[in-house]
């Protein structure tokens, strides 16, 4: 089972790489041959990766409450559903200050997530004695892709067509933003290259040309729905009794699908949310749907994040 779990965990590694190098060289294509200003590709790339990675935390339940009663599962929904919509109510109401915290909280549990990933792989490989700190890696895989397209040059345009409250929501701070992640990235590329951690330099450099090279909105969207989201997607594997049943077979596909298709149903709860939210909005469809599909994913993670801090404890601790 380990050797057929490791293979999986490695192609997961391989396909988010490959995606967020396929993205960053799109973006370049398309802004060099449509123009930067170009907003419609931009959209389609941001609204597929989007879609790709809403299905990962739907299994919070599952993974929380391993065969709980009906009436305790139903609570913990209630109660999960109960902080997303308090999420949304805050962003919606303090735009600049809901995105601030989005921001931060978003930088603290990807690159957590991601160390966790690499804490598992390392086990299931038996690298466990030539492991990373925590600190080495979660602050630059986390701040690269989420903060760093937000202060740049193209990122008020971006933020001024998904909503222009958001666009001075650093407080002219820029280059100081700048400056302090690419400090921390630098010292985590220092720490890695000393202990010889090729593939996370390799995955920190691949994280960088995306949030350079790549428009805000598609950084933002490829690293959460190609990245993050099939990363923990394939932890989740090793909690669902439908994988492991799959892994004994040797059957790497059926054990990522087991982790894929009970979340579809939430990418479709997902979209009739916002398509009815933009309904009742005061904006157009066309000008408000990506906006609140922002807003839905950002405060989704806000449970999800939560949720998931115990199963990126036991990463970190198990032997």
């Amino acid at each position: 089972m380990n050797r057929t779990q490791s293979s999986l965990f490695g192609r997961v590694r391989l396909y988010s790489r490959i995606a967020v190098a396929v993205a960053t060289l799109l973006s370049i294509f398309f802004s060099s041959s449509l123009g930067s200003d170009s907003l419609n590709w931009q959209v389609v790339m941001a609204a597929i990766a989007l879609a790709v990675g809403i299905p990962h935390g739907a299994l919070d339940h599952l993974v929380t409450l391993k065969n709980a009663a009906p009436l305790k599962m139903t609570i913990f929904i209630l109660i999960y559903v109960a902080i997303a919509l308090a999420a949304i109510w805050a962003i919606l109401q303090w735009n600049v200050w809901g995105f601030i915290a989005v921001v931060l909280m978003s930088s603290l549990h990807f690159g957590i997530g991601d160390s966790a990933f690499i804490a598992e792989l390392d086990r299931l490989e038996n690298r466990e004695g030539s492991g990373i700190p925590v600190w080495a890696y979660a602050g630059a895989a986390g701040l690269l892709p989420v903060v760093i397209p937000l202060v740049n040059s193209r990122s008020t345009e971006a933020l001024e067509k998904i909503n222009s409250n958001l666009i001075n929501w650093h407080f002219g701070y820029t280059e100081q933003i700048q400056l302090a992640v690419s400090a921390i990235a630098i010292l985590s590329l220092i720490v890695l290259i000393i202990r010889k951690r090729y593939n996370e330099v390799l995955d920190l450099s691949l994280l960088a040309a995306l949030a350079f090279f790549a428009p805000p909105l598609v950084a933002f969207a490829v690293y959460f729905g190609c990245w993050h989201a099939m990363r923990h997607t394939v932890r989740l594997t090793s909690l669902l009794p439908g994988s492991h049943k799959a892994f004994e077979q040797g059957n790497e596909l059926d054990a990522f699908r087991s982790a894929v298709i009970p979340g579809l149903p939430a990418l479709v709860g997902t979209m009739i949310f916002v398509v009815g939210l933009a309904a009742f909005s005061d904006q157009a469809l066309d000008s408000s749907f990506l906006w609140l599909a922002l807003v839905t994913v950002w405060a989704l993670t806000v449970p999800h994040m939560i949720v998931t801090a115990k199963l990126d404890r036991a990463a970190f601790t198990s032997k």
